[in-house]
């Protein structure tokens, strides 16, 4: 033996693009991280007007993790509801899918990645730093304010939604 660690085993999952008929394994695996406040349930209309920013890895037909990738500003998107099955962590899954969410914001254009996570240490192995505030000007931050959407008001820190906050961490990756 000579001290390398020792090889993890990888599921045989695929890493694509979500389809609408992955919608309700996406939901499932959400569910599951729900009781304990990990992810927000998200009901099925949200899940398929967003199913163009999911990736999904998948053991055959069954989606055994997800995550989504969702534009903020010019240079600015979130990575949003990454999970994996528990039944397959430690498998190189969430890994994959978040390289995967990553290399599709370079795709885009975008040069910062963010996240709302419980899982620091994860996100810290793919050069994730808790976020610092001030990251957007002052005209950008104008821009932001006019959305509807709840994540950008959760990177913005808004008050409003506070008494939403799950006490994860905030978190930012410069691509």
């Amino acid at each position: 033996m000579t001290g390398d660690p020792l090889p993890v085993e990888v599921l045989p999952a695929e890493v694509r693009r979500a389809r609408v008929a992955d919608v309700e394994g996406i939901q499932r695996l959400v569910e599951t991280y729900v009781p304990g406040r990990r992810l927000l349930r998200k009901a099925p209309v949200t899940l398929y007007e967003d199913v163009q920013e999911f990736f999904v890895a998948v053991d055959g037909e069954r989606v055994v993790g997800c995550g989504a990738l969702h534009v903020l500003w010019k240079d600015l998107a979130e990575v949003r509801t990454l999970a994996v099955a528990p039944n397959a962590h430690g498998k190189g899954i969430g890994s994959g899918l978040l390289t995967r969410l990553m290399d599709n914001a370079r795709e885009l254009g975008v040069n910062r990645l963010f996240c709302l996570t419980f899982e620091t240490e994860f996100f810290a192995r793919h050069g994730f730093v808790p976020l610092e505030d001030g990251l957007v000007d002052p005209e950008v931050q104008a821009e932001l304010l006019r959305s509807p959407d709840e994540g950008v008001a959760e990177f913005l820190d808004l008050e409003r939604v506070k008494p939403n906050t799950l006490g994860n961490t905030r978190m930012l990756a410069q691509l």
